[in-house]
């Protein structure tokens, strides 16, 4: 009954496999190794992309950041939401990659930006001349940190407003693949045909041990990532194990399977939720990420039994046991249908 993130859970057998796999022998360091060179041919098929730059590390905020930094100037400024990952929970790192540029916050809906909130946060930056920050690019987080996920549609009217003032967008793809999954797109549909620049197609979160690709759809930011990524200290020595996790997360369509199984372990939680009386829904759960709400009591017996969740802005501490608190719940790929049920008995009993 872990439910507290999906990069808590464990690595998918295949890809433990293919790391091992790896290990036989030697290889070129430095992303000069054959897998290297297989993965960024596999990943430019799948997003039908045949001149985009491709690159791998090891973290989703070495993506994120080293990504925004190759787009923004340090004078400038990134438009985000509020819940986004790198204004949430990356430490700064944007800031600190860049250079000093700053977060512009987006007022959202349902954790998501709208083209007209979007609009208006780009037109209010830029009007005070060498006084304030000049516009930099849009970052956009999908699946968003709560759960709801953007359709291509409202993708491509977003990236309209962005080149409307002629601003690149970049995608937080962390949960890329939940998002596809979710919305039966293609991976080119979710990224460059939609206007997005620049995406981080994860792979921690759903079954790799750690990997991450980096996708510029243009290739003249090829360099600039290249010295980044080296100056920033996230050019793995022995890359070929990198390399050996995003193959075999891309063979056979692996990366799409575990999202569809991290997505239904949520769906399954989420009807169970909604048929208890008391319980509550801050968002619709659109893909593996849920926030609901129900007693005190539940709650403890979940936490007596060793149930792994995190109660959101707040604890268990209290006297009512009829207090409804609210819990956020994040399915992975290895999550059981008796794990799930198992979590609903314990707050029904």
């Amino acid at each position: 009954m872990f439910f507290a993130s999906d990069n808590t859970g464990p690595v998918h057998p295949k890809i433990l496999e293919a790391i091992v796999n790896a290990s036989d022998g030697y290889a070129m360091p430095y992303g000069a190794d054959d897998l290297n060179t297989q993965v960024t041919a596999q990943i430019r098929a799948l997003f039908d992309a045949p001149d985009a730059a491709v690159y791998l590390v090891a973290t989703g905020t070495a993506a994120n950041v080293l990504s925004l930094a190759t787009l923004t100037q340090p004078f400038e400024t990134i438009f985000c939401t509020p819940e986004a990952h790198i204004h949430e929970d990356e430490c700064n790192g944007p800031e600190f990659f860049t250079g000093g540029a700053k977060l512009t916050l987006v007022p959202s809906v349902n954790a998501k930006m709208t083209p007209d909130s979007l609009r208006a946060s780009i037109a209010g930056e830029e009007t005070r001349g060498v006084h304030g920050p000049a516009r930099g690019p849009v970052s956009i987080t999908n699946v968003t940190e709560r759960g709801t996920v953007y359709s291509v549609a409202e993708l491509s009217a977003l990236t309209k407003v962005a080149k409307d003032f002629g601003l690149a967008t970049h995608l937080d793809g962390a949960r890329f693949a939940n998002a596809v999954v979710a919305q039966n797109c293609t991976p080119a549909e979710m990224t460059w045909k939609a206007g997005i620049d620049v995406v981080s197609f994860g792979g921690t979160k759903n079954g790799c041990m750690g990997v991450e690709a980096v996708i510029f759809f243009d290739p003249k930011h090829a360099r600039e990532f290249e010295l980044r990524r080296k100056r920033g200290a996230h050019l793995f020595s022995k890359h070929r194990f990198l390399s050996a996790q995003m193959l075999a997360y891309l063979k056979d369509g692996l990366w799409l399977d575990l999202a569809r199984q991290a997505n239904g372990a949520n769906a399954r939680l989420a009807r169970g939720l909604k048929q208890l009386p008391d319980a509550t829904y801050q968002f619709e759960p659109e893909a593996n990420i849920s926030f609901a709400g129900w007693s005190r009591a539940g709650h403890q017996r979940l936490h007596d039994a060793g149930a792994s969740y995190y109660v959101w802005n707040d604890d268990l501490i209290g006297v009512d046991p009829d207090e409804i608190l609210t819990a956020r719940m994040v399915a992975d790929w290895s999550m059981s249908d008796e794990n799930v049920d198992q979590f609903l008995d314990l707050i029904r009993a």
